[in-house]
């Protein structure tokens, strides 16, 4: 017959080990969410049929402090508004990659980008005044535009917080625009679709930027 002592040393270890391997297989498990919740999330441009075209991104540097133009080939598309969310996005996730100047967590950043004909207002008045023009009169020229960038939420809140950094990313998306889009005149951002005071605590995301050339250097080389 087993001592009684035995049995309780027994069950003791049974019980020891049982609870290790739930402990590893709980370990095993955050470790796997963590890789999964850290992966590169950054979208792929769908393919699209139409050729490269050179585009400017003015590319932030943290070490300085500075902004400075450099060209890239993408195919972008034809619709104004998919164009500039398109390049915005490869802007963004240029951030991502190893070695970044101004590094940013790769992700989902731009939701969308919404293009209004300045000065805003009532669209009647624009449509009478087409509608009562003469054949022969001259086409107006065209208006300027505000930019609104809706951000993804995830994206500003993983954002590098700072004055410095946050800073560094609003004007490298105006500089961007300002050098690809000629009729875009102020640029306005929202967070999921909302107005939201800074994009981490710093920078201001309730005032209207003017579209600029931020570029503080020199403009690089292609890559």
């Amino acid at each position: 017959m087993i001592p009684r002592y035995q049995r309780i040393l027994f069950w003791v270890l049974a019980g020891a080990i049982l609870l290790m391997a739930l402990f590893l297989l709980h370990g095993c498990e955050q470790a796997r969410e963590k890789l999964t919740r850290h992966r590169d999330e950054t979208p792929l441009a769908a393919p699209v049929a139409t050729p490269s075209e050179t585009v400017r991104l003015a590319m932030a540097n943290d070490a300085d402090g500075s902004i400075s133009m450099v060209e890239r080939d993408i195919a972008l598309p034809v619709e104004s508004t998919a164009r500039a969310r398109v390049l915005l996005a490869r802007l963004i996730a240029e951030y991502s990659y190893k070695d970044s100047a101004h590094p940013i967590e790769s992700g989902p950043a731009i939701d969308d980008v919404f293009l209004l004909d300045l000065p805003l207002g009532p669209a009647v008045a624009a449509e009478s005044s087409t509608v009562n023009a003469s054949p022969d009169s001259e086409p107006q020229a065209a208006r300027g535009q505000l930019a609104v960038i809706n951000l993804h939420g995830a994206f500003a809140d993983h954002h590098p917080s700072g004055i410095g950094p946050e800073t560094l990313t609003i004007e490298s998306i105006v500089g961007t625009l300002y050098a690809n889009f000629p009729r875009i005149e102020q640029v306005r951002f929202l967070v999921d679709g909302h107005p939201r005071d800074t994009l981490n605590g710093h920078a201001d995301l309730t005032r209207t930027y003017t579209a600029a050339n931020t570029a503080t250097k020199p403009s690089q080389e292609a890559r």
